[in-house]
């Protein structure tokens, strides 16, 4: 009774919005104070405040957990926008620079232009959303390479498995999208520019917090990070059970 009651709620929680409001999930999250303080003015215009506040939350709750080893780094990857757009930063969480900004691939599997499917299942060749932290870095198929760890069961806790990793790719350039239109898709791997992969790899490595984000419902309605009530959860409750 009690476990019934608990799913009942969560669900309320999540459902009586949509029918009460026509504001989307992102404008409900600015409904709550959220100062997106003047040390990130850097990212006005290229981060929305929706994406920063989940980022930031997300960081900010990893951190109580004790699973951020590098800290004061947040790198974002908006799926938000078109591949040819800048959708990866690197930001000072401290005082709010922006450390690196550049393109980013997503999976084959997701799409073409815009990343829009999502799935931690190995083979889909798809980008998973949602939080990681950054392992070490090796040298592989693709050269210098630094792995990733998904932080959110059945969204991205198959990364390590899945071989899901930042590495540099030809096809992640502005020459690419000059003559494609876009840039080069991966197998569901974060990609980036091979100009400038070492730096960002040396930027982020060793236990930062990466987000990776395209705003819908789905994704937050099913992570424990974003909606931590789940977390608190006893096993085998919640919506999706």
């Amino acid at each position: 009774m009690i476990r019934s009651i608990i799913t009942l709620c969560a669900v309320l929680t999540f459902l009586l919005p949509l029918k009460s409001s026509a504001m989307s999930f992102e404008q409900e999250l600015l409904r709550t104070n959220f100062a997106s303080s003047a040390r990130f003015s850097e990212l006005d215009g290229r981060v929305s405040p929706e994406v920063l506040k989940l980022a930031l939350s997300g960081y900010r709750a990893l951190k109580e957990q004790g699973k951020i080893l590098h800290e004061g780094v947040l790198t974002i990857i908006d799926f938000n926008k078109p591949s040819f757009s800048d959708r990866l930063f690197v930001v000072d969480v401290n005082d709010g620079r922006v450390l690196y900004s550049g393109l980013v691939a997503h999976g084959s599997g997701s799409g073409e232009i815009f990343a829009e499917n999502f799935s931690n299942n190995p083979g889909s060749h798809c980008s998973s959303l949602g939080f990681y932290t950054t392992g070490e870095t090796y040298d592989g198929k693709h050269g210098y390479s630094l792995r990733l760890f998904g932080m959110e069961p059945g969204i991205n806790d198959k990364a390590e498995s899945r071989s899901i990793v930042v590495h540099g790719a030809n096809y992640v350039s502005y020459d690419y999208v000059r003559e494609h239109g876009r840039i080069g898709r991966s197998q569901g791997c974060p990609a980036v520019s091979f100009e400038s992969f070492q730096q960002i790899i040396d930027l982020i490595k060793g236990g930062s917090c990466l987000f990776i984000y395209r705003g819908d419902r789905d994704y937050a309605f099913r992570s424990s990070i974003v909606n931590p009530d789940l977390a608190r959860m006893p096993s085998g409750t919640g919506p999706l059970s």
